[in-house]
């Protein structure tokens, strides 16, 4: 296979901007990069534009009018993501009866190990009923070593993380399992207060579920989850920058203050197909305006959000491009343990990469090497 070498662009690197870089790609991988003038090869010129690592996102449950709870679509919800430069995608599934989740979960280990999919996000049914958002409350359990046995099982090493209430009746002990197991333990959908989360992270626990989402806002006498998990330096927190979950100058001020933040989308399946109605895991979900909402109660349902736009609005709040662009690659992939293949630009790392225009729009996307759009 010939090397292929994209030049004089604005390359962004572990440690910095090149800026009249060049990437030579050969089988599917980086084979190098430098700045200045680029070493023979078949050359594409990039005219200027930013080129950053392939988007990693750790939360998603669909898009392009497809679903991950159902397998058999979510070649399409990757396909749409990945044509908005996520190049890696955890597939998440909401809360739903237990033998769906169980059939949900194993349908999609074959994409997992076909690469389509990093591997899967089980989002529920280990939640709280009191901060259960557009999970179906009638569904909520605790997580019983059994239960979560079996869910693992039926992923065939394909679950990679799982959320869980620390209040929840068992747990502490199920973090403690799931560590053990190599699966990232989440905190999120929960009204934990500020000490049982501590004892969750000390447990184990490394990943916030899209933070203040879904748990009690932060209050100056009972600070709550939000608290310690941004206190810790061992937890990464999850941030669903649109624009409507979380106030853009509050996202910025999370990026600024904490290494360890990851943008997601939380995208449903109406994401890219308009307003309407749609249907998430049982539940009724109207989007007007971008904005997806529960038909009964009005909650949050999932988001209507892409990664390159997640990006664009921390840039538009006044975080720098490199930042926002780490925390949509470096960040998560590290959570995944895949920073060793993915998320930074340099010699050996998968040739995942996205050229955006002046404005951030994506121009186009290489995924292992391979042109997608």
């Amino acid at each position: 296979m010939t090397t292929e070498v994209l030049s004089g662009g604005r390359i962004l690197t572990a440690t910095g901007w090149l800026d009249r870089g060049w990437i030579a790609v050969r089988d599917g991988r980086v084979e190098a990069l430098g700045d200045g003038p680029p070493p023979p090869g078949d050359t594409i010129d990039l005219g200027g534009d930013p080129v950053v690592p392939g988007f990693v996102d750790l939360h998603v449950h669909g898009g392009g009018g497809a679903s991950f709870q159902n397998p058999a679509q979510a070649q399409t919800a990757r396909d749409f993501h990945l044509g908005h430069g996520t190049t890696t995608i955890l597939a998440s599934l909401v809360t739903a009866p237990v033998d769906d989740l169980v059939a949900a979960t194993a349908g999609l280990v074959p994409l997992a190990r076909a690469g389509v999919i990093a591997g899967i996000h089980l989002e529920g049914p280990f939640l709280a009923a009191s901060h259960c958002g557009a999970h179906d409350p009638t569904l909520l359990l605790d997580p019983d070593p059994d239960l979560l046995e079996t869910l693992l099982d039926a992923g065939a090493g394909a679950v990679r993380v799982v959320t869980i209430a620390p209040e929840r009746p068992g747990a502490i002990a199920a973090i403690a399992l799931l560590t053990a197991r190599g699966v990232v333990a989440a905190i999120g959908h929960t009204g934990a207060d500020l000490a049982r989360t501590r004892t969750a992270i000390d447990a184990g626990a490394r990943l916030a579920t899209h933070l203040f989402n879904g748990m009690p806002a932060m209050g100056h006498r009972d600070p709550g989850p939000v608290l310690a998990l941004l206190d810790d330096n061992r937890v990464t927190v999850e941030l669903i920058n649109d624009g409507v979950h979380l106030h853009p100058d509050l996202v910025a001020h999370v990026l600024r203050t904490k290494k360890s933040s990851a943008l997601i989308t939380d995208a449903i399946s109406a994401t890219g197909m308009g307003d309407g109605e749609v249907r998430l895991s049982g539940l009724d979900v109207r989007v007007e305006s971008g904005v997806a909402r529960l038909a009964n109660g009005g909650s949050l349902a999932g988001s209507t959000l892409t990664m390159d736009a997640a990006v664009r609005n921390a840039v538009d709040a006044g975080v720098p491009l490199a930042e926002a662009a780490r925390a949509a690659s470096a960040t998560p992939a590290a959570v995944l343990g895949l920073g060793d293949r993915i998320g930074t630009l340099a010699p050996g790392m998968d040739a995942d990469l996205v050229v955006l225009d002046a404005r951030l729009g994506v121009r186009r996307v290489l995924a292992k090497g391979r042109w997608v759009r």
